[in-house]
């Protein structure tokens, strides 16, 4: 039997790291496409900004630029333009909200910040020609609104219903799963692939875990380049996938509507590698799709014992060094600081910051190639007292697949090594906060 867990992960070879002891979870950024026709124009923006500052997102473009150029901007309501730099350029504004920037000398890219002059009024761009071409005739306008908040100084408590229906299989299967083989379709409902379009081919890059109707909670080195959100046009998420190539009882593919990477994210230190996939048009949940619980506070009053024992799922690499053709599973166990730091100090006591926690074991058996961004989840009985076999429940996602310590003589996990995971536990707040955004819109 094949022990080695077939996971992607980043493999960690170069890093530096500040040993906080605690980091706060606050607001996100966002990108998007600003211009459909044009993928060199985008606007990123950050959410929970003061009222007064929460109608502005910066636009990038990336064109070179050659002395003397023009570019021409029309707002659809009354803002300002400040450019990032001054050394290249000049603004001047006209009428009608429309605006002039004229290069005095060459520059790779222009960047600059859009600001309302209202609060909770966002001035969105519906047209920019550089040298009198249009670059902007489809403009992407209204991303902003559903995030302004405005001031809100009285809230009313209320209880949430617990979701009754996460983390619960609707297929049952008689043969028992072995530890390492591949599992049956519909075991990991919730499991879904990631998929990025990248020179025209489209490529498996990491796992995730549908979560809601919309959204897919994942890794954050899965969804950004240099530490920036991916645009969501790249990425697609496919749900209820259960063969690697090939087709599937009953998979749907889905399109991103928007990619929310925590705006804390350190690329180089992995620190707050966690994202969120909001997908364009929501999951139909069947036998096959379904979505998985999330880890609270008091989730462990109901294991017997100490020891916490998840399970990872995912396609990645086998004892041969390629991807498994068929979803797989292996249970990881959570292992202490103490006990992790002791196996190699060097590493684990810079990464582990009280956000994240090690698993897995010393065997051979690890997280690997093929999944980052999948989800260590725990079963959850719904009475304390039933710890059979049999016992009803469900599964709650503790942690999200992040990194490493590869080989040294190739780069691949070495599978003789502790992963280390995110702990969503410490991210709830974050998380809900766009699993309630969602729900009001």
């Amino acid at each position: 039997m094949k022990k080695k867990v077939n996971l992607v992960i980043t493999l960690v070879l170069n890093f530096t790291l500040c040993n906080a002891l605690w980091s706060s979870v606050g607001s996100a950024y966002f990108s998007v496409r600003l211009c459909k026709e044009s993928s060199e124009i985008s606007a990123s923006y950050e959410s929970d900004q003061p009222p007064e500052l929460e109608n502005a997102y910066d636009v990038h473009i990336s064109i070179l630029f050659p002395k003397y150029t023009t570019v021409y901007i029309k707002l659809d309501s009354e803002g300002s333009i400040k450019l990032a730099e001054k050394t290249y350029a000049r603004i001047y504004p006209y009428d009608n909200n429309e605006f002039s920037i004229r290069f005095f000398a060459e520059h790779d890219g222009l960047r600059f910040k859009v600001q309302g002059k209202k609060i909770g009024v966002v001035p969105y761009i519906t047209s920019l020609t550089i040298n009198s071409q249009e670059y902007c005739s489809q403009p992407t306008v209204g991303f902003l609104d559903g995030y302004l908040s405005g001031y809100k100084d009285y809230a009313e408590s209320q209880n949430r219903k617990l979701e009754g229906n996460c983390g619960r299989r609707k297929v049952s299967h008689t043969e028992l799963i072995v530890n390492g083989s591949p599992t049956k379709p519909g075991d990991w409902p919730w499991h879904t692939a990631i998929y990025r379009l990248d020179r025209s081919q489209i490529k498996y890059i990491c796992g995730g875990t549908l979560i809601s109707k919309y959204f897919v909670l994942t890794a954050a080195h899965c969804t950004s380049i240099r530490g920036v959100a991916l645009l969501p046009e790249v990425l697609s998420v496919v749900l209820g996938k259960y063969n690697l190539i090939g087709g599937d009882l009953a998979s749907e593919e889905r399109e991103i509507h928007q990619i929310i990477v925590h705006e804390q994210y350190d690329k180089r230190a992995l620190d707050n590698d966690i994202a969120l996939l909001k997908l364009k048009t929501e999951a139909v949940f069947t036998d096959y799709i379904q979505p998985a619980c999330l880890w609270y506070s008091k989730a462990s009053e109901k294991l017997a014992g100490r020891e916490i024992i998840g399970k990872v799922v995912g396609w990645g690499f086998d004892n041969t060094d390629n991807l498994a053709l068929k979803l797989r599973q292996a249970d990881v166990p959570l292992v202490s600081d103490v006990v992790c730091i002791k196996s190699n100090a060097v590493f684990y006591s810079r990464v582990l910051n009280g956000n994240k926690f090690c698993g897995g074991y010393h065997n051979g058996t690890s997280a690997c190639n093929g999944d980052s961004g999948g989800a260590f989840q725990v079963f959850i009985p719904d009475d304390a007292q039933d710890q059979s076999v049999n016992a009803s429940g469900a599964w709650h996602v503790r942690g999200i697949v992040s990194q490493t310590l590869s080989r040294s003589d190739v780069p691949i996990c070495d599978p003789h090594q502790y992963v280390v995971f995110t702990d969503v536990e410490k991210y709830r707040s974050w998380i809900d906060k766009y699993l309630d955004i969602s729900n009001e819109m």
